[in-house]
């Protein structure tokens, strides 16, 4: 991004007194208003950035910041600044969005606007030795989500990310803890924005998500899942073996079973990090067999008859 130089803009001294640069403004203002120069696309950008300057230098309290930025470096207008040799961030590009024909730039957006910084935070931090390189600033946090299956939250597992920045990255292996919770953050120290001046590295914030498998749903400490029985085993009873997130058990399933009704394994569900432990719920789904016989056709065939009989 370019530095801009607001007093050059708007043709004035940096000693200028507040009456000099609203008169410069005014001027500047009607000569490259657009009503006055319609379809110059020229004179349009230089009434921005009239606009721009005035927003900044006729406001005390932003000329003061900017002045204090100005003045520890030898910036000219126009100059390929790069903010995060200045403390704004470690290799992370900004980018802002201009909603408008009276949006401002970039370095405004970056220090001025709702979404950048305020430059006199790190101007305010206490200053030693080389003038205007001896501040301290803390680097930011950064948050992130990672996704998880149910049963790496319930056994625990270890993840590998990568990091990016600038043109490198490097790899960093954590561990999710057993039981960790939807939506829990798992913080990894000193993984943030870079910290400038001696400042220290801001943190990762990886948010869990826990996915819904196509095998288990979770609900608080409560898991569902789904058992497929065929309709004789439905209509007569039988017994069957069902996959948990920690082995197989074998369960009962009555005689007379419908569709969605569910059979409840006590104590077989899922367990947090404070070792309570919820139920299964085995929800029943009753298939039709996806091949029939002539002998299954012709018991299916008697049972419509014995079920008219009756």
């Amino acid at each position: 991004m370019q530095y801009k130089d607001y007093y050059s803009i708007l043709g004035v001294e940096k000693t200028a007194s507040g009456d000099d640069i609203k008169k410069s403004y005014r001027k500047l203002a009607k000569k490259y208003h657009p009503d006055t120069n319609p379809g110059d696309k020229k004179a349009e950008e230089k009434f921005k950035d009239i606009n721009e300057a005035y927003e900044v230098l006729g406001d005390s309290e932003k000329r003061k910041k900017y002045d204090n930025f100005g003045s520890e470096y030898n910036f000219q207008n126009g100059y390929d600044f790069d903010p995060s040799k200045y403390g704004f961030g470690n290799n992370v590009k900004y980018e802002f969005r201009s909603g408008g024909p009276g949006a401002y730039s970039d370095f405004f957006n970056m220090f001025f606007g709702g979404d950048g910084f305020d430059i006199g935070d790190i101007f305010n931090q206490a200053r030693t030795g080389r003038r205007g390189m001896g501040f301290s600033h803390e680097g930011e946090d950064i948050e992130a989500e990672i996704d998880i299956t149910v049963e790496e939250a319930f056994r625990g597992v270890d993840k590998r990310i990568s990091i990016k920045g600038g043109d490198s990255g490097k790899g960093l292996t954590f561990k999710i803890p057993r039981g960790v919770k939807d939506g829990e953050i798992i913080r990894l120290k000193g993984q943030g924005k870079a910290g400038i001046g001696g400042g220290k590295n801001g943190d990762l914030l990886l948010v869990v998500r826990i996915k819904q498998s196509e095998r288990f749903t979770l609900n608080g400490n409560n898991l569902t899942t789904t058992l497929d029985i065929l309709p004789w085993d439905a209509a007569l009873g039988t017994e069957t073996a069902v996959e948990t997130v920690d082995g197989r058990i074998l369960v009962k399933v009555p005689a007379g079973i419908q569709t969605d009704s569910k059979i409840r394994a006590a104590g077989k569900g899922y367990i947090d990090r404070t070792g309570r432990r919820g139920d299964l719920y085995i929800r029943v789904r009753i298939v039709n067999p996806t091949e029939i016989t002539q002998e299954m056709k012709e018991l299916f065939e008697k049972l419509r008859h014995s079920s008219k009989v009756r």
